[in-house]
């Protein structure tokens, strides 16, 4: 799967659009290079740069290795927040809910509680096409 990187549209009405990248297993790297790049960009902290890229990171990899194998990563900018959306095709699990910290010494599959450690808005969209989870880092403080 080749990657389709470039600027495109962000969602109506949330900010301009830096990033709209197809990733898949052989890309996931490429994908944590220009996350990096582009959070970097928008005037986060070395810090929150390593949470934005983490965070994506670990979206894409579940997306290759549990789902579809394959997914879309789009990045875009507001004036107080970085936005990450990560889609992936494939089928939906049933039950798709956060682990709790209790669960952490008994159970793998913490990435959606690292994600709600890292960003500061996740939410979730389970449909029939897919998943797609959207975490909002903010960039500064409202005026």
């Amino acid at each position: 799967m080749s990657s389709d990187h470039g600027l495109s549209q962000a969602p109506p009405g949330v900010g301009t659009a830096v990033l709209d990248q197809a990733f898949d297993r052989d890309s996931l790297y490429a994908l944590r290079t220009a996350v990096a790049a582009h959070a970097a960009e928008a005037g986060l902290s070395r810090q929150r740069v390593y949470d934005v890229v983490a965070a994506a990171h670990e979206l894409a990899a579940n997306a290759v290795h549990h789902g579809a194998g394959h997914g879309q990563l789009r990045l875009w900018a507001d004036d107080r927040a970085l936005h990450c959306q990560v889609s992936d095709p494939g089928r939906a699990p049933k039950d798709l809910t956060r682990p709790d910290v209790a669960a952490w010494s008994r159970e793998h599959g913490h990435g959606l509680w690292m994600i709600d450690q890292l960003a500061d808005k996740v939410t979730l969209d389970r449909s029939t096409g897919g998943i797609t989870v959207t975490m909002t880092f903010i960039t500064s403080s409202p005026s």
